[in-house]
């Protein structure tokens, strides 16, 4: 069984989002931006704990707070269910279908309601026992976050990661055993047999309890001393982990890094186990927080591929990260989520292929220099210029050559630094600073007498940039006073605007989607022109291998 949708309504920083999962799931986004709030909210769904008041959205009021999950391979599950008597109580719920939805609320946190296809409604009212036959019927939620202490990570038991994996690993080992199965019929014959000398004593004590407990309570009928058999995760509590790295050393005393490494290697036998066994029984979900924390970049690459391999097995793996390693790899099973926190509602959403250059640009911390071979780079001055091109681009213009769109936030002198960066990267690599000539500028008109004096040094110290066309000047001190009419501006809406900078954000991405080719091309031609000239200058890199004559130096502009 695994989750197909998940909406989540006002909790924490999320006043709604709702998102469709893959087998491998990665989050990304700065952080305070509410990726862990996604997670908490999961772990909500499943637990129930916690004051509602506490991650209410803003704190206040009495909005409903709801986590909403849809499970698909229903049937499956039913099928891997050991208790018998909690299959029965799921089997009258869900019926024959393969699919069901779920919700816990704050209406009523201590119950998980359920969907009735059939009616169109949610069931108010649970079966008796229903939720504890639930909890044994869902995929197993291991939840793996920065709070969590490593060396806990490392232990067994049923509250730590690798206690629940090993548990179901152990389980499906034992059950294919000869002697367990040995086992389990003499545990039964001394402790569920009539027969049994044990099982004879233990009622003799049950029936002189219920003597006692009657002169107090006359109703009480009969005493029974159950025993059932032991579960694995109890046995689990006494194991230990002990890694030899020239000194023998119990795990909870290496360092941070060997501890993540060592849940690394056992996701990794595990996931070995999975792809051999058919009978480890239900599913995993595993959310890992900040998945990369204590690990170099190769072992990130490992941590990644070993979870792409438990996925591959069956288990449902969601990862939130900064790092542009787990992000870089395509997958075909691999969904990418961008978390975004805009005027403090966090927002969630899936991106495409072609949103991954960008991506990893912001993860890697906005330098051009971590960048690889774009076709070419459109220096612009803000965030807000970047939206607005890249819906653009986007919508009009999706065949001409890719291009990297690298935003200044409006400093003349980050655009230097910026240039500088790329050919700092790229000139080594191919023997001149092939970007040097093929960049573009697109810049504001300047509005105070410091910024004009800035953009003359600029020039001066780069006048090849003029006499190749690869500079554009806006008419306007803003893009937002350079809009097309129906969007324009006046110098003080942008000024107020600027109060708030996320309204600059997202009227350029409104812009973006809303205007007509036409009007671009016709009202706002430096930007199109800039364009024009990015695409023009764009080169393969067989081009730049050969383009080896440098160009005249200018020292103390680099």
């Amino acid at each position: 069984m695994k989750i197909t949708n998940i909406l989540v309504e006002n909790f924490c920083s999320i006043k709604q989002a709702e998102i469709q999962p893959s087998q491998f799931n990665v989050f990304i986004g700065q952080n305070n931006h509410g990726k862990t709030n996604l997670f908490e909210a999961i772990s909500w769904f499943y637990s129930g704990k916690g004051s509602v008041q506490n991650f209410r959205f803003g704190r206040t009021g009495d909005a409903e707070v709801a986590v909403e999950i849809s499970f698909s391979g229903v049937q499956d599950a039913l099928q891997k269910m050991k208790n018998e008597k909690n299959r029965s109580s799921i089997q009258k719920v869900v019926g024959d279908r393969d699919a069901l939805r779920a919700r816990r609320s704050s209406n009523d946190i201590k119950i998980r309601q359920i969907f009735d296809d059939s009616a169109g409604v949610w069931l108010v009212k649970n079966p008796t026992g229903f939720d504890s036959a639930f909890n044994d019927f869902l995929p197993i939620f291991e939840y793996v976050d920065t709070r969590i202490r490593l060396e806990d990570v490392s232990k067994f038991g049923k509250n730590t990661a690798i206690g629940s994996m090993l548990s179901g690993v152990l389980t499906a080992i034992l059950e294919n055993s000869q002697k367990y199965k040995e086992f389990r019929e003499k545990f039964d014959e001394l402790f569920a047999s009539p027969d049994s000398d044990v099982r004879a004593e233990l009622n003799k004590v049950g029936s002189q309890v219920t003597i006692y407990i009657a002169k107090q309570f006359p109703d009480c009928t009969k005493v029974e001393f159950q025993i059932t058999e032991p579960a694995f995760e109890e046995l689990l509590k006494g194991c230990t982990t002990e890694v030899d790295d020239g000194i023998p050393t119990d795990a909870s005393e290496k360092g941070d890094g060997m501890q993540r490494a060592l849940m690394l290697a056992i996701l990794q036998a595990y996931a070995d186990f999975r792809r051999k066994g058919e009978a480890v029984g239900k599913n995993f979900l595993f959310f890992i927080d900040e998945a990369e924390l204590h690990l170099h970049p190769t072992a990130q690459r490992s941590l990644k591929m070993a979870l792409k391999d438990v996925s591959d097995s069956g288990d449902q793996v969601f990862v939130n990260t900064h790092s542009s390693v787990l992000v870089a790899d395509e997958h075909t099973t691999q969904r990418i989520f961008r978390v975004e926190k805009i005027n403090r509602e966090t927002t969630i959403s899936a991106i495409v292929p072609k949103d991954k250059p960008a991506i990893i640009y912001e993860l890697l911390g906005g330098s051009p220099a971590d960048l690889l071979l774009p076709r070419n780079f459109l220096i612009v001055e803000g965030r807000s210029d970047y939206e607005f091109l890249k819906q653009i681009i986007e919508r009009f213009y999706p065949d001409k050559p890719p291009i990297q769109i690298v935003y200044s936030e409006s400093d003349s002198e980050k655009q230097r630094r910026t240039m500088s960066a790329i050919n700092t990267l790229f000139a080594p690599l191919f023997l001149n600073p092939v970007y040097k000539e093929r960049l573009v500028i697109i810049c504001d008109s300047p509005s105070t007498e410091k910024a004009r004096k800035d953009l003359e040094q600029f020039v001066d110290c780069y006048p090849y940039l003029r006499k190749r066309n690869q500079l554009h000047v806006l008419s306007t001190a803003s893009l937002e006073e350079y809009y097309v009419r129906s969007y324009r501006q006046t110098q003080d809406q942008v000024l107020e605007m600027k109060k708030l900078p996320f309204m600059k954000r997202n009227m350029a991405i409104h812009v973006g989607k809303n205007i007509t080719l036409q009007e671009f091309e016709a009202e706002m031609p430096i930007v199109k022109s800039a364009l024009d000239r990015c695409w023009e200058l764009a080169h393969t890199l067989d081009q730049a291998r050969s383009d080896i004559a440098p160009l005249p130096s200018h020292q103390g502009c680099f």
